[in-house]
């Protein structure tokens, strides 16, 4: 069963916002504290995190 080219076009759209996210998500865990469980009770700590992660890796991004 072949895919109409209107199909094709959105799947192209699709994918390409994928694979950034994807880049991202990788990019943020290659900091580390983002894959090992965290065992801190203090609030929001794990949104403090992300907020570093995400931080250094546009960082990194930027000056690279």
């Amino acid at each position: 069963m072949a895919i109409s080219p209107e199909q094709k076009q959105e799947n192209k759209i699709i994918s390409g916002i994928r694979i950034t996210v994807e880049h991202a998500i990788a990019g943020i865990k290659r900091l580390g504290c983002m894959t090992q469980i965290l065992r801190n009770r203090r609030p929001f700590i794990d949104d403090t995190f992300l907020l570093l992660s995400a931080g250094l890796w546009n960082f990194h991004l930027r000056t690279a």
